[in-house]
């Protein structure tokens, strides 16, 4: 016997994350991506929406190592064996009239991602295989989940979902109390809890079906189109989806509510979800036309004296650098017996996602549909020789996470080394960065240090944030290294770019020793890149990569067009 279903009525607060789903459920284009911690609901809210939708509607959990064919549709083995090839419908068909849900769908190759995204907004997929083509019906609301540690959608992706909402377990202590509760009753006896919300579930059901009638009659006005493109534009979003995403959710809540007419209390209530996702990564500044020009090269100033040089980090005028164009080499991470250190980090984990099939007479796992194809059509038999046998490709399922800790304290600005500095940050990414990587930025200036970028795959808005990072004041270089260990997983490589002039303490009087006890506690593959004047050095950076067992260069390489890899080893120590 199936247990049922978790109903949605029961589900403890998640405002937010509730209407969203209803909207959904209301217009099947109005795709949601679920954001949040592990054990926040995500997956048990998802079923639950299926369970209140119309009569017959499934719920498919797209598994992450799907093919293309089982995705889209392909040939039908059994029925092609027998000399009667035919179509299979592929989970986008199946899911039709129901609910899609992806978890984890920012682990999901990009490719599978896109014929996803373009079938939840056409409703249709269409299949072609050997000659064979079919045009399905695929009108499903697609519900995605992620753990934002686990890596970030790409934003094109990520701007294809209609809405998002960011879900976070409770603080509350009678909230959490009541989940638990809850959770415990429908463990006991799932009949008897389902049936103690009959009445509100049914509730919802009439209400989600009265509102697809009568969604198509409602009514949004060019008044309420021109606030939805002011408080578009107001933050910043490029992408016309956001505004196409608005009006349908304010029509959806407005058939949800009984409305003929969008209001601005439908538009107000639907904002946060479509723009939480896309205002993001638009907050950044743009590159301004007026930051000062790279200096001139062949100008050498005078050195400062070391007293100079102390002078001028412990001040608290701040400056802005722009970047100055640097040729950096590509960094490579590879384990201790050669193979890439991300490989070799997820030995023993699930194989990710098969992203193509290719031939091998020694397969390290076998596609079987691939392999009798090839001998049906060389050999009119289903009987497999060693020149029809294929394998299947996976690919790793995250990737890297590039953590730069940058100096931006006052001795930088000392002939103007920030510029340098924020060249390298730019000229490392753009050559180390691979698809599935991310970056994240600790920066480190005044008091204490800040994150300037979470984790995330835009490089544009990280290279944008570094423009405008100021310069100045004293070097809190404990406190980064400290924070620095908050975003480190065992897929990191860790940059650290300084001088090394610890003068702001962390835990005790003494900050190069709290320095030296933070980067003695850093756990994964690093390099750390010198940014000291020869002139005044103190060469506090190399006693850092030696703590760290890092990778040691100096910035100077760079400006000095230094241009081999640099490998870095896995970092486990």
């Amino acid at each position: 016997m199936t247990r049922p279903a978790y109903p949605f009525a029961a589900i403890v607060g998640q405002e937010q994350l509730k209407m969203a789903l209803l909207l959904a459920a209301v217009d099947w284009r109005l795709g949601v991506l679920l954001r949040g911690d592990k054990g926040a609901g995500k997956t048990t809210t998802a079923r639950a929406l299926a369970d209140l939708l119309p009569r017959p509607a499934r719920f498919v959990n797209l598994p992450i190592g799907v093919t293309e064919d089982r995705l889209l549709g392909g040939m039908d083995l059994g029925k092609t064996l027998k000399g009667e090839p035919e179509l299979r419908p592929g989970l986008l068909a199946e899911a039709s009239g129901g609910v899609l849900y992806v978890d984890e769908v920012n682990l999901l190759p990009d490719h599978l991602a896109d014929a996803l995204l373009d079938a939840a907004a056409t409703g249709v997929s269409t299949v072609e295989r050997e000659g064979f083509s079919a045009v399905q019906e695929a009108r499903f609301v697609l519900l995605g989940s992620m753990n934002p540690e686990e890596g970030l959608l790409r934003p094109q992706l990520l701007d294809r979902f209609a809405l998002a909402v960011d879900i976070f377990a409770t603080h509350v202590v009678t909230e959490r109390r009541e989940v638990v509760e809850r959770r415990l009753a429908y463990d006991t006896d799932a009949v008897n809890f389902v049936d103690r919300w009959t009445e509100e579930q049914i509730h919802l059901q009439q209400q989600i079906v009265v509102a697809r009638a009568r969604l198509s009659a409602v009514r949004c006005s060019s008044a309420m189109l021109d606030r939805i493109s002011t408080r578009v534009c107001e933050h910043g979003v490029v992408s016309l989806r956001a505004d196409l995403a608005i009006a349908r959710a304010s029509c959806a809540q407005a058939a949800l509510l009984g409305a003929a007419d969008v209001t601005e209390d439908h538009v107000d209530a639907v904002l946060p979800l479509a723009l939480a996702h896309r205002a993001a990564r638009s907050s950044q500044p743009s590159r301004s036309p007026q930051s000062s020009p790279p200096p001139n090269l062949a100008e050498k100033p005078e050195p400062p004296t070391r007293k100079q040089a102390d002078e001028e980090a412990a001040g608290t005028e701040e400056r802005r650098f722009s970047a100055m164009p640097l040729s950096t080499p590509e960094l490579r991470w590879m384990a201790d017996d050669g193979r890439s250190g991300a490989t070799a980090a997820r030995r023993g984990q699930a194989p990710g996602p098969v992203t193509r099939v290719r031939k091998s007479e020694m397969p390290a796992e076998l596609d079987l549909r691939s392999s009798v194809r090839s001998a049906l059509t060389e050999t009119g038999q289903s009987k497999l020789r060693v020149q029809d046998l294929y394998e299947k490709v996976r690919e790793p399922l995250v990737g890297s996470r590039f953590l730069f800790v940058v100096d931006s304290s006052g001795s930088h600005a000392a002939r103007e080394r920030m510029r340098a500095v924020k060249g390298a940050v730019a000229g490392l990414v753009e050559r180390s960065l691979r698809r599935r990587d991310e970056v994240a930025v600790v920066v480190f200036r005044g008091e204490s240090a800040e994150v300037l970028v979470e984790p995330t795959s835009d490089t544009a808005a990280v290279l944008a944030a570094l423009e405008y990072l100021p310069t100045g004041g004293r070097t809190p270089l404990a406190h980064a290294l400290e924070l620095a260990q908050q975003y480190i997983n065992e897929e990191t490589l860790l940059l650290l770019l300084t001088d090394g002039r610890a003068n702001v303490p962390s835990r005790t009087a003494d900050a190069w020793a709290d320095a030296l006890e933070a980067a003695a506690k850093i756990r994964c593959a690093a390099l750390v890149v010198d940014t000291e004047l020869s002139s005044t050095a103190f060469g506090k950076a190399k006693e850092l990569a030696d703590v760290m067992h890092a990778e040691f260069i100096s910035l100077a390489s760079f400006e000095a067009g230094y241009d081999l890899p640099i490998l870095l080893k896995s970092g486990a120590k």
